[in-house]
């Protein structure tokens, strides 16, 4: 559809070079692709449950008969007997799982006990289709999981359905969305939480905190991208592509435009399930707007559009149907947006430079004539090295040169990931339980003496170490410092002079917690004599001093 649309504009007489040129880019990029994408695989053997009011209900049954099995369930029993068969009633009733796996309980006697209703019903451990009719829904996610039709509360047609079910038997394939590496995630460490921006993310309910780490059930998982596009460290990444080869693609696509003679080039990105709004909407937009559909609007973010702005790009445009986009997607999308547009504004530049785009404000558009910086080579790297290279080129030629800007995200509680840590030295122990857990290595010990060291760009805000310290004088200071020295550099953060061992003359803890310890512990009873003078001495000398004392009086190991 797209693809006619961009042609026949490119065909007519009223082109000029920037349409022929935009023709040119999107025919001869490659396209974005997964060759042989990993998947997950559904079995369903066409049993349905459905579920609502007894009224409601009863007349769906023989729409469904060409199911395996069809089992009724009412929340409310009707005024008159319908002469149903296999029905039931419960008032509580919870639905967990997918396609071929639903499990459906009903409380019996309050929440003392629960049934299995597909065991009840049907013999088997759970159902393959759910109908639900309820009007809030039995399971409230924004986006349902495959084969649960909520019908009752707005999120399915009834026509749809039954002329979609009938077909739902037999094995079926979903893509594997998304990549996930736990050596890079900053949910949790040591038993200590820390982020969680990719839970708070997913609008299916698909990702879940196991206490220690994230857990993501690709069944439930519809592709939206947006734990991805959260995540602040890539240990989730999209894969249908990963946002890497979607940034390439950009730049291939904006080089191959300036190559063909296109200039003053606005990219436009979007769903593809918006792809028939944006072909209704091309005509109306100048030329020089060039389209770029991905999955799902939300997997890529901040670092994509800056990345475009580097590659020639003079704005980038995020179209998408904000009326019937899922809330939580929305919220992701805004915040996002509000950190960019947050950076932009701090620099003096404008911040409709990246913005939402609304269809029905096409007529009227008109792009930015001059782009906001020399046109980059392809970036390399993570997505926060790329931003932070893009941003920094930005900051060289800005209007506005700002030392530290603090960063929030609109309309959320939570900072955005970018910031430092403050620590109150006075009462530091240097004890590293901050450095124990933090994910990045942001905070890092000095190494050749006691002390603590700090790299802003490698810090993303998760609050582990803040957490962690047992003294409570670590804070988070969320922001950015537009210094790329200051920003890059390992500045240390404290301090002190090293205890050297009794024994061998080693350093091997900072003074004032050797200090510490000795004072609060010289008056108790395990610590008297040889025991309190260990504590001057390296964990290598300790050793030895008792296997020493043991050799030469082995009657003291009687004392306790």
């Amino acid at each position: 559809m797209l693809n006619s649309t961009l042609e026949a504009l490119s065909d007519s007489t009223l082109a000029d070079s920037n349409g022929k040129a935009r023709h040119a880019a999107i025919t001869g990029t490659v396209e974005l692709s997964n060759l042989i994408p990993p998947t997950v695989s559904y079995e369903s053997r066409g049993n349905v449950v459905i579920i609502g009011a007894e009224d409601a209900i009863a007349p769906l049954a023989s729409q469904f008969a060409a199911l395996n099995s069809v089992t009724l369930l009412a929340t409310e029993k009707s005024a008159q007997s319908l002469g149903c068969d296999n029905v039931y009633y419960a008032k509580d009733v919870t639905v967990k799982g997918y396609l071929g796996a639903f499990d459906v309980t009903c409380a019996v006697e309050g929440d003392l006990l629960s049934a299995n209703l597909a065991k009840v019903a049907i013999g088997r451990e759970c159902f393959d289709l759910v109908v639900d009719m309820t009007p809030e829904g039995v399971i409230a996610v924004e986006i349902p999981a495959p084969g649960y039709y909520a019908i009752g509360a707005g999120k399915a047609k009834l026509a749809d359905v039954v002329e979609e079910l009938p077909d739902m038997l037999g094995t079926f394939d979903k893509p594997k969305y998304f990549r996930l590496n736990p050596d890079l995630c900053a949910h949790s460490s040591r038993g200590v939480n820390g982020c969680d921006r990719c839970v708070d993310a997913c609008p299916a309910g698909a990702l879940s905190s196991t206490g220690h780490s994230i857990a993501i059930n690709p069944y439930l998982c519809q592709g939206v991208g947006t734990c991805a596009t959260a995540c602040p460290t890539e240990a989730i990444s999209y894969a249908l592509p990963d946002p890497d080869n979607t940034q390439h693609f950009v730049y291939r696509l904006l080089t191959r435009y300036f190559e063909e003679g296109g200039a003053t080039p606005t990219l436009l990105l979007f769903g593809n399930r918006d792809e028939a709004a944006v072909a209704k909407a091309l005509p109306l937009l100048p030329a020089t707007v060039i389209p770029v559909a991905l999955e799902e609007l939300a997997t890529v973010g901040i670092d994509t559009w800056f990345s475009a702005l580097a590659y020639g790009a003079h704005q980038v445009l995020l179209a998408t149907n904000t009326a019937f986009i899922p809330d939580t997607i929305d919220r992701v999308l805004r915040e996002e947006i509000s950190i960019a547009q947050t950076l932009l504004t701090e620099l003096g530049y404008d911040a409709e430079r990246i913005t939402l785009f609304d269809f029905a404000d096409a007529e009227s558009f008109k792009g930015f004539d001059t782009a906001l910086m020399a046109r980059e080579e392809r970036l390399e790297g993570t997505k926060r090295e790329k931003l932070f290279t893009v941003l920094d080129a930005l900051y060289a030629q800005a209007p506005a040169k700002p030392e530290f800007s603090q960063i929030s995200e609109a309309g959320s509680d939570s900072t955005a990931p970018y910031g430092s840590v403050e620590c109150r030295t006075d009462d530091c122990t240097l004890c590293m339980g901050c450095v124990a857990v933090c994910p990045t290595r942001a905070l890092h010990a000095i190494g050749d003496r006691p002390g603590l060291m700090f790299i802003e760009q490698d810090c993303v805000q998760c609050g582990m170490c803040e957490k962690a310290c047992p003294e409570k004088v670590i804070s988070l200071k969320p922001g950015l410092t537009w210094s790329s020295a200051a920003r890059r550099e390992a500045r240390v953060m404290h301090e002190e002079e090293a205890a050297c061992c009794t024994s061998c003359g080693k350093p091997f803890a900072p003074a004032s917690m050797v200090k510490m310890l000795t004072e609060k512990l010289q008056g108790h009873s395990h610590f008297q004599g040889d025991a309190i003078r260990r504590l001057s001495m390296c964990e290598d000398c300790r050793v030895k001093d008792i296997f020493t004392q043991i050799s030469d009086d082995p009657e003291s190991q009687l004392k306790v």
